[in-house]
């Protein structure tokens, strides 16, 4: 059962998000390994991803990159405190309207209290005030816990890739 809490969203000013981008493009590369990827084409894919969607160093201008805040109730301490960070944007410039939830990620001693869960509702509203009609997403295989949680706010599966190691 998630603890009692109001989760917010606030936007990552330009320092915030070149400090935090080059660790989430080794997130990104990471992950993609452990989906099966060699070092080599992981690490180039992300590269490739962060070149396009960061070009010189800032977000392109469509896209919103949030810290996620809990109130101090979840911690103990005083005010809201980053307990992850959500990535949003239109998913390619033919259709602005089909919005992407480009990463979200809730910290590790920050999970399992409905973080996600309200933060993605949150950009949920945000996608839509800025003329969004669809969002989708990517989960790599591993991750049955994002799988669940995706399912459960009513994502449903568009395509399923599969592979088997020989």
């Amino acid at each position: 059962m998630a603890d009692p809490f109001i989760v917010s969203l606030r936007a990552m000013d330009a320092d915030r998000i070149a400090e935090w981008a080059p660790g989430n493009e080794i997130d990104y590369r990471d992950s993609r390994i452990q989906a099966g990827e060699s070092v080599e084409v992981a690490t180039a894919k992300a590269h490739e991803s962060f070149e396009k969607f960061f070009p010189g160093g800032a977000a392109l201008p469509t896209h919103r990159i949030f810290d996620i805040l809990a109130d101090a109730g979840t911690d103990g301490g005083a005010g809201p405190v980053v307990v992850g960070y959500l990535w949003i944007g239109p998913q390619d410039d033919a259709d602005p309207a089909a919005w992407w939830v480009w990463d979200v990620e809730i910290f590790e001693q920050h999970r399992r209290r409905g973080h996600a869960r309200a933060a993605l509702l949150l950009g949920e509203d945000v996608a839509r005030s800025l003329g969004a009609i669809s969002l989708g997403l990517n989960v790599f295989g591993f991750n049955s816990g994002a799988k669940e949680l995706y399912e459960s706010l009513g994502y449903a599966p568009t395509a399923i890739q599969m592979k088997k190691p020989l």
